[in-house]
């Protein structure tokens, strides 16, 4: 696995509050899983995605391939091959061999019911366009919500090949590491056990998670990612927020040049970090070497470029929650 712009400290030399995250994630995962410990330089945005990861996709009673499925679709419609084909091999874990290669291929699935939910889990991507909204459990929406953070935290900051050589995409080699994962992903996982590692002062959980401890990691994320827009001058924040809300999730054909042509009226100190934040909204793979090295002349730290585009992240992936509404519980 090769990160894009940084490498993070080893999982080992962890201490305090990633440790503590590492340590479920070692019970109940994959252990410290690449994605993780790219966020590891911001451990309250570490615990808060794998708390919303956990109780969302991991926990409860929902099925597990449902979720997975979930997870897979709105990776497709991110194009975040790495994740597609992590939930393709976590599908084969849970013995869906069938669906997973149907999903590998990119084809719909033959069962009506999981072609449904792989069709509501894409369409989330432009929840406007889609008149988008959630007749599922919080589970399954907040896998849903997860991913779209997750998706772009991945595309942004690691290469997208899982295996060396992209070896995943080979349907023996899928095969074989879903029979690896198939204990760990099948044990059941009480839920609620990673709130403990959230700051309680975070804000209300929102009205379409119910009492699920889903809404309360959901809130938690929410709460620690927009910290990152703190690196930005309202202009630049505003500029991020508005585009997200009119562009309702459009993939740009050239992002750079998207970008480039939305941030040219800013003022000149603000361009850079509203380019990768817009770019870790829409197109995170397309955040190069150099927006990351004119970024880094007046915010060197590693934990300023997470926190930047995990602020990129979470307002894209709260304008799909704003879809949401308590009539759909």
């Amino acid at each position: 696995m090769t990160y894009r712009f940084f490498t993070p400290s080893p999982a080992k030399a962890a201490t305090g509050l990633t440790a503590e995250v590492y340590r479920q994630m070692r019970d109940e995962f994959l252990g410290p899983a690449p994605t993780f410990q790219a966020l590891s330089a911001v451990p309250e945005v570490l615990a808060a995605t794998w708390a919303l990861m956990r109780e969302a996709l991991l926990a409860g009673d929902v099925s597990r391939v449902d979720r997975e499925l979930v997870a897979s679709a709105v990776s497709r419609a991110n194009r975040c091959r790495f994740c597609v084909d992590a939930h393709v091999m976590l599908l084969h874990a849970l013995g869906a061999h069938e669906l997973a290669e149907v999903v590998a291929r990119g084809e719909t699935p033959a069962e009506p019911r999981y072609a449904e939910l792989a069709a509501w889990a894409e369409a989330s991507r432009s929840p406007v366009a889609a008149d988008w909204s959630s007749p599922y459990r919080p589970e399954v929406t907040g896998t849903l919500l997860a991913f779209h953070f997750i998706n772009r935290i991945v595309s942004a900051l690691l290469d997208p090949d899982l295996l060396p050589g992209g070896l995943q995409r080979s349907p023996v080699v899928r095969s074989v590491g879903g029979r690896l994962y198939a204990r760990t992903a099948r044990e059941s996982k009480e839920p609620g056990r990673s709130l403990s590692l959230l700051d309680a002062g975070t804000a209300a959980p929102p009205g379409w998670a119910g009492d699920s401890p889903v809404g309360v990691a959901y809130a938690s994320l929410k709460n620690a990612a927009m910290q990152g827009g703190d690196l930005l001058s309202d202009v630049a924040r505003q500029t991020v927020t508005a585009t997200v809300r009119w562009e309702d999730g459009r993939h740009p054909a050239r992002p750079a040049e998207w970008a480039a042509d939305l941030i040219r009226d800013l003022p000149g100190a603000d361009r850079v970090g509203a380019r990768i934040a817009l770019l870790a909204a829409f197109a995170p793979s397309a955040i190069r070497a150099g927006d990351v090295g004119l970024w880094r002349l007046s915010h060197p730290a590693d934990a300023d470029l997470v926190r930047l585009v995990a602020y990129g992240a979470i307002t894209a992936t709260d304008h799909v929650a704003q879809a949401l509404s308590p009539a759909h519980l």
